[in-house]
């Protein structure tokens, strides 16, 4: 059972619709013991840092998700779900994240983006340069194009980036640490991509 945790916020229903498309099983669950228990974890998310990380810890879920990913199995954050893994955040400073990740998640900075005429949030397609290899992009070309709406992005300390975008700057798009794979674009709206990408992640056996 794949298993969707419910804070409360993001697009709960989208998710749930891509990975039964690609023959997950998958339930939208906030009860500790349904996400402990899953076979494999996704985290979603839409909107901000501190707002997900105060319903995470009013719907008592923190610790469960610490110890679904002391089983060793597949955790998939996704955009806010991605971001909530780092430490803290430049939109709520004084927010601590999840810290399964260790970094912080930056905002783009308006001032050189102004310069380059690029516009904050980063909302459409861009590519992703796959810079390690991963069975969670198998049989996804490189430099394939995924969808993305966000203001924010992380910057992971470790090295843990298997994925790069440009937008104004370089920044890291896919993570990849242990059982823990993230990604700052929405699987879920990337169309063939996203959902090859998710089918992955659901199938993976190792």
């Amino acid at each position: 059972m794949v298993v969707i945790v419910d804070y409360g916020m993001g697009n709960l229903r989208s998710v749930q619709k891509a990975v039964s498309a690609v023959g997950g099983n998958v339930t939208i669950s906030n009860k500790p013991e349904e996400i402990v228990n899953a076979d494999k974890l996704i985290i979603p998310g839409v909107g901000a840092f501190g707002d997900g990380m105060k319903n995470i810890r009013a719907y008592h879920i923190e610790e469960a998700i610490f110890q679904f990913v002391k089983t060793g199995r597949l955790l998939l954050g996704i955009c806010l779900g991605m971001q909530m893994l780092f430490e803290d955040g430049d939109e709520n400073p004084g927010v601590k994240g999840l810290s399964i990740l260790k970094g912080s998640v930056k905002m783009f900075d308006p001032v050189l983006f102004k310069q380059k005429k690029l516009k904050i949030p980063h909302i459409g397609w861009n590519s992703v340069k796959q810079i390690k290899r991963s069975f969670i992009f198998d049989d996804i070309p490189d430099d394939s194009y995924f969808y993305f709406v966000h203001s924010y992005y992380p910057k992971p300390i470790d090295d843990v980036s298997i994925g790069i975008t440009e937008y104004g700057i370089d920044f890291t798009s896919v993570v990849q640490k242990d059982n823990i794979i993230a990604t700052q674009f929405h699987p879920e709206k990337s169309q063939k991509m996203g959902l090859k990408l998710l089918s992955n992640f659901i199938n993976y056996r190792g």
